[in-house]
């Protein structure tokens, strides 16, 4: 049948290279876009009829065109402060980092609170938590609020606390801690939920928050993210701004689709608001979500044996395990669906318990459950996730937290019995488990291809070991691309319109650089976005601010005769 001139397509993509999703092989050909939507794919022969006066019409060679990333676990105005604050990542002393955060106050006199990310005792010479009194020498007039690498604990001067209320009298809250000395005063360090009690630090003015989210969605256009996951939780603390997003939904100015999770506290009443309020089509309710366990690394990650290089402890929950698989009953109850954070095999073995028990009392319904993190998994609940039918939200670079393999902690926590099974990847796939990957930006960076690298090698930054870390656990790189896209798509029950490239999905297409599919290990985490669609709009287009030679765009059908007919 003819294609109509009111079916002209708006934009029409064409490369070598096309990604659907659908099939493991890239295929030659074309995209057609009409409005928000895909109205055709297929080869240059046949997408010929959708091209009109109209259409703008890109020719992007060899390069690959996919569909939108999707990064399924991360937190916005975290990650949006994060890249307007000190890092401290490369500090090797609790000395330097404090010089560094000093260094940035100087240039930011104006700014109520010195606010810092990344700090980690842990790869510090002397590997002690950090003290007040170290900032206060350099700092002591002004609130100064550091999160550490993993955003589970902060460091705070004096001032902070003082801004704060926080005593020698002040009570520990409930799955949190604050640090004292041995004559009782708070050093500075506040654990877990214990950071909630600084909440009224990030009451940030109107004007800095909308700059940040104009950064962010900026910043996630430009490496092809159309789509994200945004966890408001962090221990003690909840991050959002729906105001503020709706503001920008309104005035067309998202550039990425965003599904927003809430605490998962026994409390639903928020909850059944936010899920009959935000339900559009880019700004979504999408869940609930809280932590079973802290992390590896500090060992405050539960596991089910004690770990190998401290055997007096397996860790410890954050929250009394009935308590938080009666939550779970109830949420799952009333169909919202949960995600909860996991790392040690101990905490897995719970969040699944706690979604078995779900389907005991509730029934078994399409819920999609989630399991995140992962980081090690005890042979025997791998076949639970499929059982139970949870999705495992992954994130890669964690496995990597060390640049170098040597300085790598996880074998020495968990010891050659369970060394096998940290970040069960391919393990998970192959037992039929629904895979989406994220970043928990800005935990690490938001570049999906830093990931992908990570899964598809499992090397760290020193390229060790020879051949990765538990290399039957590498994955192809179509199953790393749809962990990234489709995966996260059926995750927020939106496989039927986003995830793949196919007629009469919403328009969330991107152009890279190079041809994944053709490029050495190394070249994946060089490579960069070209064009970024999001609901069929162009959100970002390097040919306009970097290199006019990246691609030729074609602008009317009169044109066509110099394209490929494949």
């Amino acid at each position: 049948m003819a294609v109509h001139e009111r079916e002209k397509a708006d934009l029409v993509l064409a490369s070598h290279a096309i990604f659907t999703g659908i099939y493991d092989q890239v295929r030659a050909g074309a995209v057609a876009i009409t409005g928000n939507r895909i109205t055709a794919i297929g080869s240059m022969g046949e997408i010929k009829p959708y091209i009109g006066h109209e259409t703008r019409v890109y020719d992007f060679g060899d390069q690959l065109i996919m569909p939108g990333f999707h990064d399924f676990h991360l937190h916005l105005l975290l990650g949006s402060l994060y890249h307007d604050c000190v890092n401290l990542l490369t500090a090797t002393s609790e000395e330097e980092a404090a010089q560094m955060v000093k260094q940035f106050a100087d240039r930011r006199p104006e700014d109520p609170w010195v606010f810092g990310f990344s700090w980690y005792h842990v790869y510090w010479k002397n590997k002690q938590l950090p003290h007040r009194t170290t900032l206060d020498r350099l700092i002591p007039d002004r609130p100064v609020f550091l999160f550490n690498a993993e955003c589970h604990g902060a460091w705070l001067n004096t001032k902070a606390l003082e801004l704060l209320n926080i005593t020698r009298e002040t009570e520990d809250p409930p799955f949190g801690h604050i640090q004292k000395d041995t004559h009782g005063e708070p050093t500075g360090f506040l654990y877990e939920t214990a950071m909630g009690l600084a909440r009224e630090a990030f009451q940030l003015p109107d004007q800095q928050k909308n700059r940040l989210l104009r950064g962010f969605m900026n910043q996630a256009a430009s490496l092809g993210i159309t789509s994200i996951n945004d966890f408001f939780p962090l221990p003690g603390l909840e991050l959002g701004d729906l105001e503020l997003y709706q503001s920008f939904e309104k005035a067309g100015e998202l550039k990425a689709r965003i599904h927003f999770l809430a605490a998962l506290d026994g409390n639903l009443e928020r909850p059944r608001f936010l899920r009959r309020e935000y339900a559009s089509s880019k700004l979504r309710f999408s869940g609930l979500k809280q932590f079973l366990d802290g992390v590896p690394t500090t060992y405050t990650a539960l596991l089910v044996d004690p770990y190998s290089d401290r055997p007096e402890s397996r860790g410890d929950t954050l929250i009394p395990p009935e308590t938080v698989k009666q939550w779970v009953v109830e949420a799952d109850q009333e169909a919202f669906r949960v995600r909860l954070h996991a790392c040690g095999d101990g905490a897995v073995r719970l969040g699944l318990d706690c979604f078995e028990a779900a389907r005991k009392q509730n029934g078994v319904r399409d819920s999609r459950h989630t399991i995140e993190h992962i980081e090690v998994i005890h042979p025997d609940d791998i076949n639970r996730f499929a059982e139970l039918e949870v999705i495992a939200s992954m994130q890669p670079e964690h496995m990597a937290a060390a640049q170098t393999f040597a300085d790598n902690c996880y074998p020495n926590r968990f010891g050659k019995e369970r060394d096998p099974y940290t970040w069960p990847i391919k393990t998970l796939l192959n037992n039929g488990v629904s895979l989406a990957f994220g970043s928990d930006y800005p935990i690490v960076p938001l570049d999906p291809m830093t990931e992908i690298y990570r899964a598809v090698t499992r090397l760290h930054d020193d390229h060790q070991p020879t051949g990765g870390w538990n290399p039957q656990e590498k994955i192809t790189m179509a199953e790393a691309l749809r962990a990234y896209t489709q995966g996260p798509a059926y995750g927020v029950f939106r496989e039927h319109e986003l995830g793949t490239l196919a007629p009469n999905m919403l328009a969330d297409v991107i152009v890279l650089d190079r041809n994944l599919f053709m490029v050495t290990s190394d070249q994946i985490r060089e490579t960069k976005v070209v064009l970024t669609i999001m609901d069929g709009q162009v959100v970002y287009d390097r040919d306009t601010s970097e290199n006019k030679d990246d691609f030729s765009l074609l602008r009317n059908a009169s044109h066509l005769a110099s394209m490929r007919l494949e």
